[in-house]
């Protein structure tokens, strides 16, 4: 009778213990911080465990596994607390499964990955794109890629480095080369050398703006105090190109662009030349989708591209826009609503959302 009131007085404190949280939500990261038994089915668990939520009452937690196991339960079986959690096992077999890409010289098919680590094609996808934040192919294409891009700067000729990078044929490479590296790949084999970038400087009511264009589209927007620093900003980042300064036709798509930012009624339609890994290209893509006035936080941006696990990745996406505005990184904000960083400064974030809002509910 003594044990049992004992253990209801712990398990008062078990509801107000903030780890408890973080077993009703399942959180993966908790696993290997603290395990949690149930009196009731003389078990066990991890606190992602998937097994319905247990009564509080009847729960105790442990800071160690052997504290776990010296309750004398079995461990679940169906969060293995004893052995890796599912996390940490997916992964391992991605990280399998990248290492195959890596080493083949042809893209190997989702068939053949999740044969190579002993899942179904099906759920060996939706576990390869919930950990990396791409597809099995788009990681491969973003692999051979790297590889290309490496290889124009080491091989003696481009065709060299098309068919060391898994190319069959040149053809096939030059229907990718613009999309993969920007440019032609004897230009980026020259580090970008005499690429022509066109930019013009504004005023806004936020500052500055800057806006440079390649013959694809508009490859940098950028705000901030100093026309002249941000003319230095655009030479650092395209240190290769070379800037023109732009005619008043061109002027006339920066007054385009000022518009928007004063009065923000619909997303920022324009060509755009978006450079970037494949995952940051991912984030970016899921940034124009965000309609004008409303926000969602970095955990949300990484469930909406299907990487939940990856919110500081998609944290760092954002950071390496260079496209402001029209790749409204400033409509994602922390989880409690708050403002973050932002390249081009937190008083213009707020601005811009403030118009947006303003915009869209006068």
């Amino acid at each position: 009778m003594t044990a049992l009131k004992n253990l209801k007085t712990a398990s008062t404190h078990v509801a107000d213990d903030p780890r408890w949280t973080r077993i009703v939500t399942r959180d993966r990261s908790a696993d290997g911080e603290f395990w949690y038994s149930v009196v009731t089915t003389g078990v066990y668990c991890r606190p992602s465990c998937p097994s319905r939520t247990a009564n509080p009452n009847n729960v105790q937690l442990h800071d160690t596994l052997e504290d776990a196991k010296a309750t004398g339960f079995r461990p679940c079986k169906r969060c293995t607390p004893d052995g890796l959690s599912v996390a940490a096992e997916n992964a391992g077999l991605v990280a399998r499964a990248c290492r195959l890409i890596e080493g083949s010289e042809e893209i190997p098919s989702l068939d053949d990955l999740a044969f190579s680590v002993g899942r179904s094609p099906r759920h060996f996808h939706r576990v390869f794109r919930g950990t990396t934040g791409l597809t099995p192919k788009e990681y491969a294409d973003e692999h051979r890629a790297k590889r290309i891009r490496e290889g124009l700067m080491k091989s003696h000729s481009v065709t060299e480095a098309i068919y060391d990078a898994g190319f069959n044929s040149s053809g096939r490479f030059y229907e990718k080369s613009n999309k993969m590296l920007g440019m032609t790949p004897t230009q980026y084999r020259a580090g970008g050398a005499n690429e022509e970038m066109r930019f013009a400087v504004g005023e806004c009511t936020l500052g500055a703006i800057l806006v440079a264009s390649s013959k694809k589209g508009i490859a940098a927007l950028l705000l901030g105090d100093d026309p002249d620093k941000l003319v230095r900003d655009l030479q650092d980042r395209f240190p290769k190109a070379k800037l023109v300064g732009a005619d008043k036709g061109y002027e006339a798509l920066v007054a385009r662009v000022v518009g928007f930012i004063e009065a923000p009624g619909h997303n920022l339609e324009l060509p755009l030349d978006i450079r970037g890994t494949a995952f940051q290209q991912k984030v970016w893509r899921a940034l124009r989708k965000i309609p004008v006035g409303k926000t969602v936080s970095y955990a949300e941006l990484a469930r909406k591209i299907g990487a939940p696990r990856a919110v500081r990745a998609v944290a760092g996406a954002c950071a390496a826009n260079n496209i402001a505005v029209a790749i409204p990184c400033h409509r994602v904000v922390r989880n409690d609503g708050s403002l973050s960083g932002y390249a081009w400064g937190v008083e213009r974030k707020r601005g811009l959302l403030d118009r947006e809002r303003q915009r869209t509910t006068g």
